[in-house]
């Protein structure tokens, strides 16, 4: 059975997707490519789109982001959705990133250096799943990242924030803890998040 076309479709020109160049995109193509759908990512020279998100999803990053800022010191600050440039093929969006704030150049900023990010957050939806647990922290952790969130949907439909560290001798992340229902850190600065407020917004 074939669907008909939605009206007003059938005259509209396809998107044309653009074609990558020899060799891939480069970190600085991802501002110049017209019309990419927001949040698009480059992993090792190609680009990756977002799919629509869940309400854990939002909701996630909503709470994490409130708990950052009510406990970020003054010489740092935290943006949602903004890329880090780590080379020329790789510009990864966490979801949430703490940054050195004297790093903010202005409104019209799309990227920060890695040196110059605190904590990558990334909050795991079921298509970005291989890239978040693998593809991205490692990226992270070569590039000099320090502190590394994984959040996940736990049994409970509450936040799981998986919490690591960089050990710079390896240059890898090691685990420091797995956070349930509340979240009481030391570093990269002391921070307690009620995990459980996930769908309540501080409502009683």
């Amino acid at each position: 059975m074939s669907a008909a076309p939605e009206p007003g479709l059938e005259h509209q020109e396809p998107y044309r997707w653009p074609v990558p160049p020899e060799g891939g995109w480069t970190a600085d193509d991802l501002d110049r490519i017209p019309g990419l759908p927001p949040h698009t990512e480059l992993i090792d020279g190609s680009l990756v789109f977002m799919s629509p998100q869940r309400k854990f999803h939002t909701r996630a990053m909503w709470l994490l982001e409130s708990a950052l800022l009510a406990h970020v010191p003054a010489d740092l600050d935290v943006d949602r959705e903004m890329t880090i440039r780590l080379d020329t093929s790789n510009r990864p969006e966490p979801d949430l990133l703490v940054y050195r704030a004297d790093a903010d150049t202005g409104p019209d900023q799309t990227w920060y250096a890695p040196e110059d990010v605190v904590l990558a957050v990334e909050v795991v939806s079921p298509d970005s799943l291989e890239r978040d647990r693998g593809v991205k922290p490692r990226k992270y952790a070569e590039a000099g990242v320090k502190h590394f969130w994984r959040v996940e949907q736990g049994d409970d439909d509450l936040p799981v924030v998986y919490v690591y560290e960089l050990d710079p001798a390896t240059r890898a992340y090691t685990p420091t803890g797995i956070h349930h229902q509340k979240m009481n850190l030391s570093v990269p600065f002391p921070i307690d998040v009620d995990l459980s407020e996930i769908y309540r917004r501080g409502r009683r």
